[in-house]
């Protein structure tokens, strides 16, 4: 079943990609015997860990967990006795991670089969990670020298050689099979599959990603610190402190923005309409690009098939970003953006949620294509005369699906329920925003193929 399922991330999400080989291996939790060598490692259960637990931050969970990417075990059930429903497969609600029980999450990342957190701490693991790891893209683990894990069950320390760790993690994201994450004073540092220059450095040919111990460490770009960071499917986007934005990786689609469809090793100004304006926010889950500038004003770039870069010829690949200001007038001030598969989303300071695109885009089973900005009801998102109040602060998306927090907390989620990433209990498509049951008060949500992870805290 699980070979089945990887077969499907290579032929329905990289298309003209180079796939790599999965190969599936006994899963144990690891930690690093000797930090200056992650290959040697002892066997330790995360449990005897010690809690470093301080603040009140709960990690809810669900969607597809046969890859390992919630994190959680489910038991087979035995016959004759109760199973569980989804039987080690699904989690169809949202289910309380153990993992963050025990630890402060500081950010949290979902990648293709794959999720990434950080964690307060001054000690030598920061980020940790579960799920997927044909391309080490959470990391050397190895329960026997030479014999590396390309797929985990439970968190494991991913070892990162920081020049102190006084540092803290700032962002983390994660791509197809790349991860990046961003200190407050080293840089950031990538790690998993490089082969179109994802990870910022030279690609070779040759290289062999499985059981790599290879971390790239990027200080700064342009003289200036990183202060947030972006994956793609195969790229990767920093913003520095001055707001530009800089990119590297896969650029067939235009998605690098640097004025052709070249792949990228070394991360290189974006060109374009945003060259003079301070970028504050990108986002991209596939091969398209979206940019909020400081004065809520909305760029694009990259793949453009279903009309997600409106342009005035019928280009489908945008390689240079193009400002969005009469696509997006009379919309209000933007405030955060969000950019799936097939589809764009934004909302403005009024709360107010638009979406374009192709897909299962929230105005019901009659609409699966807009070439404009439409507004999703409000009422969809709990706004009503009893409650005028409720807006929209916060969006994501994954690949096919949706999110919305509210100001109250609230969670929605709608779009292709593939695994039962939605969180609704059950694996239908969802035409339209509906309240997901969290028994907390979610902060932010990360999407990606086919599973969602929310960061919330307690109600009271």
């Amino acid at each position: 079943m699980l070979g089945n399922l990887i077969n499907m991330y290579a032929a329905k999400f990289l298309i003209h990609r180079r796939s790599p080989v999965f190969l599936l291996n006994r899963v144990s939790i690891t930690t690093k015997k000797k930090v200056h060598d992650p290959s040697e490692e002892e066997l330790l259960p995360i449990f005897q860990y010690p809690i470093s637990k301080s603040t009140d931050r709960r990690v809810y969970v669900w969607g597809f967990a046969e890859t390992g990417a919630l994190g959680i075990h489910l038991p087979r059930g035995k016959k004759g006795k109760k199973s569980y429903k989804n039987n080690f497969k699904l989690v169809w609600h949202p289910m309380r991670s153990s993992f963050a029980e025990r630890f402060d999450i500081t950010n949290i990342a979902c990648g293709y089969g794959f999720t990434v957190a950080s964690i307060k701490t001054s000690e030598q693991h920061k980020v940790f990670g579960t799920g997927i790891n044909t391309d080490s893209q959470i990391g050397y683990h190895s329960p026997r020298r030479n014999h590396p894990l390309e797929l985990l069950l439970s968190y494991a320390p991913i070892y990162i050689p920081y020049k102190s760790l006084e540092c803290e993690i700032k962002a983390v994201a994660a791509g197809r099979a790349h991860t990046i994450i961003l200190t407050d004073k080293e840089g950031v540092y990538t790690l998993g599959n490089n082969a179109y220059g994802q990870c910022g450095r030279k690609v070779n040919v040759n290289e062999e990603y499985k059981g790599s111990m290879v971390t790239h460490n990027i200080q700064k770009l342009g003289k200036e610190s990183i202060i947030d960071v972006c994956c793609g499917q195969d790229h990767s986007l920093f913003i520095t402190e001055s707001g530009k934005v800089y990119a590297c990786g896969w650029g067939a689609d235009g998605q690098t923005g640097l004025g052709n469809y070249d792949n990228r090793s070394t991360p290189t100004a974006v060109i374009g309409d945003i060259t003079t304006e301070k970028i504050v926010k990108v986002a991209s889950t596939g091969d398209c690009v979206l940019a909020l500038n400081n004065k809520g004003e909305l760029f694009g770039w990259g793949n453009s098939e279903y009309g997600q870069i409106p342009m005035a010829t019928t280009q489908h690949q945008v390689n240079t970003p193009y400002a969005l200001l009469n696509f997006t007038r009379g919309l209000g001030r933007i405030v955060d953006i969000a950019a799936g598969g097939s589809f764009c989303m934004i909302v403005n300071d009024q709360g107010d949620v638009f979406v374009w695109g192709f897909g299962l885009l929230g105005l019901g089973p009659n609409v699966q294509h807009t070439a404009t900005p439409k507004q999703i009801p409000p009422t969809l998102f709990g706004r009503n005369e009893f409650n005028p109040e409720c807006v929209v602060k916060k969006i994501s998306c994954g690949i096919s699906h949706l999110a919305a927090v509210t100001n109250n907390g609230d969670l929605y989620m709608w779009g292709r329920n593939r695994q039962g990433c939605l969180g609704l209990g059950n694996t239908n498509d969802q035409h339209f925003p509906l309240k997901v049951a969290i028994g907390a008060h979610v902060l932010k949500v990360a999407c990606s193929v086919d599973h969602s992870v929310a960061v919330c805290k307690p109600f009271v």
